[in-house]
């Protein structure tokens, strides 16, 4: 313990492993707090969702947070939705109708136009369809006619698609017309920022229906981490790729090492055809091409994690760390303690778990560290390659999504440089915390 302990000590007088640490602590805590928030099945709910999870956000627009470094704003996504009180309600009941009327009141101080603008009504009513009128007041007090005609029980409204509309806006797109200063030249529209209003009147015709509706602003920008082409908060792979990309790596990594040490001790301390097997087995594995192995099953048989997290640990086994460790254990072999335990009658296996490996664990800890990233990346290369797996959302699924939909092509730089940006901040915290305890339990490295 007093040596573990001053080794602690040491570790933290090496910046580099002080950053490292400080970037994993902090890794961890997203990692513990996605799978808190975001529960496994509510995530992959969310990932592998369509339109009707996904229909407030717009397409391929980056994060909210990037209009700070904008010169133009650009429009941010909202709802509003009369049914939860976030738009004004009115009913007026008559003798044989009833009027309700919703209005949508919200504050426009963007430079740019969004990219599209929904209304889905729902109607409770058994016969007669209730009819809807729909009126736009700009904020130098214009009022737009946006449309007249009866509901169903559901029913959607999208601006963009309403020809007439269109028509009583010069031929300009409603999300453009509706939003343009009229004084702004048509060529060159320039948005007109003030307060707007939308009043939605609604005549029913049963005493007992009712008419709600929620209003969609599909802006330029939305959420943390923006969107992909399917309408996906890239948040959720974002958070969820964190607890996955760390499970694989330290899994992998670690079943690796402790593997490769145990059946390197078992073949040193046995010898004869037991570690002749092993050093045949080590010999052929190091010609076998790795990765071309994991495209095969991941092709041909399936690409669920677990499979491929146990071939990767398995091909990884009998690689060079067993010729390392042999060539260590046969020194501690002949160690004098080792003839020790031998007089007094100690089993193979106690000798193999409680004098041999034990010796090497100060070796074993910096590599098994600093293999951690290279099967993080590993994961996400089979990602990006379209093999990793389908139902998990992962930082390595959303580089592949990106490519398959041009994002570069479109500039939507930010669907790659995020998952990006953390595989390079997780590989660099991973080596440089392996560097520094490398120079700790390496004598060799000490002082250097």
């Amino acid at each position: 313990m007093k040596t573990w302990r001053k080794n602690l000590q040491e570790l933290f007088r090496y910046p580099s492993a002080v950053f490292g640490l400080s970037i994993i602590f902090i890794l961890l805590v997203i990692a513990i707090y996605s799978m808190i928030a975001i529960p496994y099945d509510e995530a992959i709910r969310l990932w592998r969702g369509g339109e009707e999870v996904w229909y407030k956000n717009p397409k391929n627009v980056p994060p909210e947070w990037t209009n700070f470094f904008r010169s133009k704003k650009l429009p941010v996504s909202f709802t509003l939705n009369s049914a939860d009180g976030t738009a004004e309600k009115i009913v007026e009941e008559g003798s044989s109708q009833t009027q309700i009327t919703l209005t949508y009141t919200f504050d426009y101080q963007y430079d740019s136009f969004p990219q599209e603008m929904i209304f889905y009504f729902r109607s409770t009513h058994k016969e007669k369809q209730p009819f809807i009128s729909i009126s736009w007041f700009t904020p130098d007090g214009r009022e737009i006619r946006i449309a007249d005609y009866a509901i169903s029980n559901t029913n959607t409204f999208r601006f963009s698609q309403d020809e007439k509309l269109k028509r009583r806006l010069a031929g300009q797109f409603p999300q453009v017309g509706l939003f343009r200063d009229p004084n702004s030249d048509p060529e060159n529209p320039v948005a007109l920022r003030g307060t707007y209003k939308i009043v939605v009147t609604a005549i029913s015709f049963e005493k007992d229906a009712t008419v709600d509706a929620e209003f969609v602003l599909h802006g330029e920008v939305a959420g943390w981490a923006g969107t992909d082409h399917l309408r996906r908060d890239l948040g959720i792979a974002i958070l969820w790729g964190t607890p996955i990309a760390l499970m694989f790596g330290l899994v992998a990594a670690m079943g690796t090492s402790v593997l490769t040490m145990l059946i390197s001790a078992v073949g040193t301390w046995y010898g004869g055809w037991i570690d002749e097997v092993i050093q045949r087995i080590t010999a052929v594995n190091l010609v076998i091409p790795f990765l071309p192995i994991l495209i095969m099953i991941g092709t041909f048989y399936s690409r669920s994690i677990w499979i491929i997290l146990g071939v990767t640990i398995a091909l990884s086994i009998f690689g060079s760390g067993i010729v390392t460790f042999r060539s260590v254990f046969l020194q501690i072999k002949e160690s004098p303690y080792i003839e020790a335990a031998r007089s007094y009658g100690a089993s193979n296996w106690r000798i193999i778990t409680r004098y041999l490996m034990p010796r090497i664990i100060p070796m074993l800890i910096p590599g098994l560290v600093t293999a951690i990233p290279g099967y993080v990346f590993l994961e996400a290369s089979l990602a990006v390659l379209g093999l990793g797996d389908p139902v998990l959302p992962t930082w390595g699924k959303i580089i592949n999504d990106a490519q398959g939909n041009g994002a570069l092509y479109q500039g939507l730089y930010y669907w790659v440089l995020e998952p990006a940006v953390l595989l390079m901040i997780t590989g660099l915290a991973f080596a440089m915390l392996g560097f520094s305890l490398d120079r700790i339990f390496n004598p060799r490295l000490r002082g250097q």
